[in-house]
């Protein structure tokens, strides 16, 4: 039980941050003997999480609240791939890494585990990637959709559903639109790695009216 205290909160936490610049940023730790190795051009933002045996590759990205762990096997992120806010990558004790190519999206809230994602494909928003499963190169994961553990994605193919089944050819203009995205989050990314840490809350934003 979580013992109640009367303790006033911090006024500075109806910011969402602290005023320590030096408390801000990414969450990047070591485990059993492995330490994470990431680009020097890659981003990972506040609030993210990158722990154990995990590589990050040039221009990816890793968004805010996202979680890349590493801890039981090994994690593999190519280039210019950009795992977006809230999704989790891991992986499965003894048997499955995870792998994950150039120029990847991996949406909002997905999950990806003990996986391959070949480069090029998209994991749409709140998707599930489960266990000993392929997703082809140029391949689209619809949002919502779970793939099986051990099932295949074929490269340029459209998954939809749970589980997920593959329902169509994505057309050229739909991969080239998927490629145009992925490389507007490397530009994305340096822009927001350009953005200066606030360690207190924002100059002239008060307590509201008297």
């Amino acid at each position: 039980m979580v013992a109640r205290s009367d303790e006033p909160l911090r006024s500075d936490l109806r910011y969402g941050i602290g005023r320590e610049p030096q408390n801000l940023g990414p969450i990047i730790l070591g485990f059993d003997g492995h330490t994470p190795r990431i680009a020097s051009t890659a981003w990972i933002a506040p609030g993210a999480a990158v722990v154990g045996d995990v590589e990050v590759g040039p221009d990816s990205s890793i968004w805010y609240g996202a979680v890349v762990r590493g801890d039981v096997h090994c994690i593999r992120i190519g280039k210019r791939t950009n795992i977006q806010d809230q999704a989790t990558v891991h992986v499965t004790r003894d048997r499955f890494s995870t792998s994950i190519g150039d120029e990847v999206t991996v949406g909002h809230r997905a999950v990806v585990h003990g996986c391959t994602i070949r480069s090029g494909a998209l994991i749409g928003i709140g998707a599930v990637v489960l266990d000993g499963a392929e997703v082809g190169e140029g391949a689209l994961v619809a949002a919502g959709a779970v793939v099986t553990p051990g099932s295949k994605v074929p490269a340029g193919q459209l998954a939809v559903g749970v589980p997920a089944r593959v329902i169509r050819r994505l057309s050229d203009e739909e991969r080239a639109l998927q490629i145009q995205r992925t490389l507007g989050y490397v530009e994305l990314a340096q822009q927001h790695a350009r953005e200066p840490a606030m360690g207190a809350p924002i100059s002239g934003a008060g307590d509201g009216p008297d």
